[in-house]
């Protein structure tokens, strides 16, 4: 006979983590299929003549756009994660401790060889999922600096000449672009992962993960509330 427990909904995540989280995606994926089709463009035949046709010219303002929405998110992002609340705070980002150490690789068993968990469930972010968040983050903010750094000759923008620096330091501007491009792969692996381990905690917890982002309510059994 299975033991009944009492849940208890709890309020994880704030609206703007919720926004940040689709802003994020939205802009990444924009980033994504514009950043692949200025690297490797193809040609598009209309009726009219090429100086009629701005297809191109659009995908660049899309792109450059998306990054615009994609720097600015990411600010507010780190500023709310000094003043939201404990779920939304970097300290859950960066393993300090040899327990957090633990916790990652018990977290690994869990989701690669599909072990059953021996610790308590993390109500927010687990700890393996903060430490590839707080890598990211670094990848967001090079693909933001060189992304600008590339932006900047072609245009007039403040961000583009702060960002010139790059180009020198990384040994020219082909160079910057290879390693800016190179980057969109990491993005694709990182979606698709993050997608099927959200799924799959959801399925192995129970607790409204997916849903959690959306409305930023989690179930947690009293017995096993944070302090």
């Amino acid at each position: 006979m299975s033991s009944r427990h009492t849940y208890r909904r709890l309020y994880v995540w704030e609206m703007p983590v919720r926004v940040y989280h689709w802003l994020n995606a939205l802009s990444i994926c924009v980033l994504g299929v514009t950043g692949f089709l200025i690297g490797k463009p193809f040609t598009v035949s209309l009726a009219q003549e090429a100086s009629g046709q701005y297809w191109f010219g659009t995908v660049r303002f899309l792109h450059f756009t998306a990054g615009y929405v994609f720097l600015f998110n990411m600010l507010v992002r780190t500023y709310w994660g000094f003043v939201g609340n404990r779920f939304a705070a970097w300290d859950k980002f960066i393993p300090m401790t040899r327990k957090a150490w633990q916790d990652i690789v018990e977290v690994l068993r869990i989701d690669i060889l599909q072990t059953r968990g021996t610790g308590r469930i993390p109500l927010g972010h687990n700890r393996l999922a903060g430490l590839i968040y707080f890598v990211t983050f670094l990848i967001f903010m090079f693909q933001g600096l060189t992304g600008f750094a590339l932006y900047g000759p072609m245009s007039h923008s403040v961000l583009g000449k702060m960002a010139a620096w790059v180009v020198p330091l990384m040994g020219g501007e082909l160079v910057v672009r290879q390693w800016h491009h190179a980057m969109l792969w990491f993005y694709v692996l990182f979606t698709v992962v993050h997608v099927y381990l959200v799924f799959y905690h959801d399925y192995v917890e129970g607790r409204g993960t997916t849903s959690s982002m959306v409305g930023g309510w989690k179930f947690e059994r009293e017995d096993l509330l944070e302090d």
